[in-house]
């Protein structure tokens, strides 16, 4: 008879090797694991004049992080360094994930010269001013005999 304790082992197998396939699905079997488009988490904050962009990359040397702006989007991509593999040492888990990152995002209307980026503990935060007179504008949407030009 099988106990409580070893039917949750079992289930706790079964997840590791789901895990296994969908990152093997994703990200190749045996290769390079890198952070896929998923991978890199965005905040995206709006205050103001300005958009702030902030994203988590600890243990990226800012030096591999490249960040661009062009025809409205922000683009931020890079590469994450994989650690030598020790010859004489025996892995129990090996989880980090190295190899190429990238992210797009549209945000229009800012003013490219005047983006910031800053680096600090392992988080990136840009800072993107709003270009001069790109301020939200009500229209207002008329109704009635003004609209001559819609009848049939």
């Amino acid at each position: 008879m099988r106990s409580r304790w070893d039917l949750l082992h079992g289930m706790a197998g079964a997840r590791d090797a789901v895990d296994r396939l969908y990152e093997d699905a994703f990200f190749g079997q045996g290769g390079e694991r890198s952070i896929g488009i998923m991978s890199l988490a965005l905040d995206v904050i709006e205050r103001g004049d300005e958009y702030v962009v902030k994203t988590s990359l600890p243990g990226v040397n800012p030096g591999d992080i490249d960040v661009t702006y062009l025809n409205g989007v922000l683009t931020i991509q890079g590469k994450v360094k994989e650690d030598k593999e020790e010859k004489d040492a025996r892995y129990h888990l090996r989880e980090r994930r190295w190899g190429r990152f990238s992210r797009s995002i549209s945000i229009p209307n800012v003013n490219p010269d005047e983006i910031d980026a800053s680096y600090e503990n392992g988080c990136l935060t840009l800072r993107l001013p709003k270009a001069k007179g790109s301020k939200a504008r009500r229209i207002p949407v008329r109704s009635g005999p003004g609209l001559g030009f819609l009848k049939g």
